[in-house]
């Protein structure tokens, strides 16, 4: 819900100002491996999104970096939207671009059966360009959306003539808003995920959020975890944000670890307005 511009490029700009997210997320904790060495999945996300509201255009930018056992994967995407009124609601239009940088360390491998490559030493490294797309449609109190990053389905050599491809992903996420008595707000919400078309997974969530500053809510990760979500606004205007969640992995604890923490830091920077102030002008005739 607060990271859409990740998986999708609409969202660049999408709500008025200026805002800049920070995310950190150390997943199956205190996990290692057979040999005793760690590796667990751990992701810093930082994105940032400005709307342009004389133009209806919106830009965005990611930076990712994403660690699991001996890969390091790294990208950095800039991306362009367009938002168009559309009956009651509006329709916005996103493409990004960029680099995916993805490294090996051959030297944290260990081979069950002898193999030249993962016998070697050293890290292997190469960068690619990656594209992505999506659309969203926003009316208010629900939206759906659709994207897919890495559409040009770039391929990574890491040594040896061996071609890795990073296929496209597929997202298709709605939501819907429900206002309710005394400032009570709530939003359930469904991510679904695949990639090439071949797997699919979903998440499903809901958040409720108390005068637009305090939130908590529950989700749950297909076969994967459930989880628990927190949230407080600082600052007089709420624009200072915390965030954490926990998560508490049901599928495959024979392989993982059990629980899984995530932080995340956003600061939106409302859009500058003009506001001129009415002077009253009394006259011996005329009041106005």
């Amino acid at each position: 819900m607060y990271n859409g511009l990740f998986f999708n490029p609409a969202n660049a700009g999408k709500e008025a100002g200026h805002s800049i997210t920070a995310l950190h997320r150390s997943q199956w904790l205190s996990y290692s491996t057979a040999t005793g060495a760690g590796g667990a999945p751990t992701t810093q996300l930082i994105t940032v999104s400005s709307a342009f509201e004389k133009t209806n255009l919106g830009v965005g930018l990611t930076v990712v970096n994403d660690n699991i056992g001996a890969f390091n994967n790294q990208e950095v995407n800039l991306a362009l939207a367009y938002h168009l009124r559309m009956g009651r609601g509006r329709l916005s239009l996103g493409a990004s671009g960029g680099f995916f940088s993805s490294t090996i360390d051959y030297g944290s491998l260990e081979a069950v059966n002898p193999d030249p490559i993962i016998g070697s030493d050293g890290k292997e490294n190469q960068i690619n360009n990656s594209i992505s797309f999506g659309l969203i449609y926003d009316r208010s109190n629900f939206y759906a959306g659709a994207s897919i990053r890495h559409f040009n389905e770039p391929s990574f050599d890491l040594g040896e003539g061996f071609e890795n491809k990073l296929e496209n992903h597929h997202y298709v996420v709605v939501g819907y808003r429900i206002n309710t008595f005394a400032l009570f707000s709530v939003e359930p919400s469904i991510l679904l995920k695949s990639i090439s078309l071949n797997n699919f997974s979903y998440d499903v969530s809901v958040i409720g959020t108390y005068n637009k500053r305090m939130s908590a809510g529950l989700a749950y990760r297909g076969d994967e975890s459930a989880s628990i979500l927190m949230g407080y606004s600082l600052l007089k205007d709420n624009s200072l944000r915390l965030g954490y969640a926990f998560d508490l992995v049901v599928g495959g604890l024979e392989a993982k670890s059990p629980t899984t923490h995530e932080f995340m830091l956003s600061y939106n920077i409302p859009q500058a307005k003009k506001e001129l102030e009415r002077v009253i002008q009394r006259t011996p005739r005329f009041r106005f």
